[in-house]
């Protein structure tokens, strides 16, 4: 490589030799079950890593397999070795993007995407703002009757009757960086409002501080953070996660508080592993250790602070579909049902297979749609097994997948997508006396 780094440390080759090719990963992993091809599996793409960096094959070779990885991280909770597959997927990611040849405008289009669109909380908030536009004015109902959304490429079109509605730009300026209980506070807690959650989710935003709140929390929503990096990481940009990592714990190192608490289990799967981005024993790595420590779903601080009773009874069959990175890697599996079981009235049903990944991952379901498709097909027949009325999640890109899963399956009428934090708002949550 050019950089003077050899592909064999670039591919982070000696940690494919943890991998015993054993095989507990296949039934664990979504795409070897909807593609059935060893070289979609995890062995199979680990064993392509090893050949790539021994020169027994190409990195044109290893590209589908490593684009067509959803990164769930499923086989890594299975695996008797305990093999670093994130590590070897981040690393295969960062070296074919290093080596692929892209236009001019190509690099333009990422470069503004990745370094000004997503971390900025002013392109976020111009997002919202013509999003709301684009419903409130009448275009949405204009463009749908025209059938415009059609016409629109990646399929966005399908994405776009999902997105909930809106608040005005004058509801996001009136929000308060700074909240505090009604009582004494019993905690003080940082929010990492994420950057398309803020976005498209402002309202859920608002039920999660809302819920900080009344269990007995003062809330601060640092003004500086920035985008999580999972979708840089996600794109092998890993210098520019690294920067929005470095952002985020400056940022959040401004306030002495006991939790940062996330609502999206993509984000909080970013943000719980910082430290990973940073060398051993320098400044950085410290004090990304001391960022991680605090990182919480909001789940967990909800069940742990305990301050929540819901007065409202919600009369409903719900089912529950985990998000894949606050399954698999911030390991977060009870609090949720925890929660969801102290609602009354409400009956939980649980899929055979919860943990199977519904096919979002990221922008997977929009660079590789298809293929998602496949993966959201097999999820959904789990889904109307259980019959539910209500399908919970806890993550944004989760909650549109089943939206959009919903939809395909012609359940409109009859079944809902939501995230967890609003269904907790629905049922009339009060500060315990």
């Amino acid at each position: 490589m050019s950089n003077g780094t050899s592909l064999k440390d670039a591919l982070a080759y000696d940690k494919t030799f943890d991998c015993v090719q054993c095989g507990y990963c296949l039934p664990a992993c979504p795409t070897y079950e909807t593609m059935e091809k060893e070289t979609h599996s995890p062995r199979g793409r680990i064993n392509l890593i090893k050949m790539v960096a021994e020169g027994k094959a190409s990195l044109d070779d290893l590209k589908e397999p490593i684009e067509k990885c959803l990164g769930c991280m499923a086989c890594t909770t299975v695996c008797p070795t305990d093999v670093q597959y994130g590590d070897l997927l981040e690393a295969a990611k960062e070296t074919l993007e290093k080596h692929e040849t892209k236009t001019k405008a190509q690099r333009k289009t990422e470069d503004f995407l990745f370094g000004s669109f997503f971390p900025s909380a002013s392109w976020m908030n111009r997002l919202g703002h013509a999003t709301w536009l684009y419903q409130a004015s009448g275009m949405q109902k204009a463009a749908r009757t025209l059938r415009l959304t059609s016409m629109a490429p990646l399929h966005l079109g399908e994405f776009e009757q999902l997105v909930p509605a809106q608040p005005s730009p004058k509801e996001r300026k009136a929000r308060s960086r700074r909240v505090k209980p009604d009582g004494v506070s019993v905690a003080k807690v940082a929010f990492f409002t994420g950057c398309v959650m803020d976005s498209v989710f402002f309202r859920t935003n608002q039920n999660t501080v809302e819920l900080l709140r009344l269990s007995g929390a003062e809330v601060i929503l640092p003004e500086n953070q920035t985008c999580c990096g999972a979708l840089h990481a996600h794109a092998g940009k890993i210098d520019m996660a690294k920067e929005q990592a470095a952002a985020n714990i400056q940022a959040f190192e401004e306030e002495d508080v006991d939790y940062i608490v996330n609502n999206a289990g993509g984000c909080g799967a970013r943000l719980i592993e910082y430290d990973h981005m940073f060398e051993e024993g320098t400044e950085w790595h410290d004090r990304a250790l001391a960022f991680t420590a605090k990182v919480k779903d909001i789940s967990e601080v909800l069940v742990e602070l305990d301050g929540l009773e819901f007065s409202k009874e919600v009369s409903k069959t719900i089912t529950y579909q985990p998000s894949c990175h606050m399954t698999n890697v911030q390991r977060v599996t009870t609090p949720p049902r925890q929660l969801m079981e102290s609602i009354p009235g409400l009956t939980l049903k649980e899929m055979n297979n919860p943990d199977f990944c519904c096919g979002s991952a990221g922008i997977y379901n929009i660079v590789n749609y298809e293929d998602a498709m496949d993966i959201l097909d097999v999820k959904m027949k789990d889904v109307n097994e259980t019959a539910p009325e209500c399908i919970v999640t806890t993550n944004p890109g989760c909650l549109l997948q089943m939206k959009l899963g919903v939809e395909r399956e012609k359940q409109g009428d009859a079944m809902e997508a939501v995230h967890l934090a609003d269904l907790l708002m629905e049922a009339g949550p009060q500060s315990r006396p």
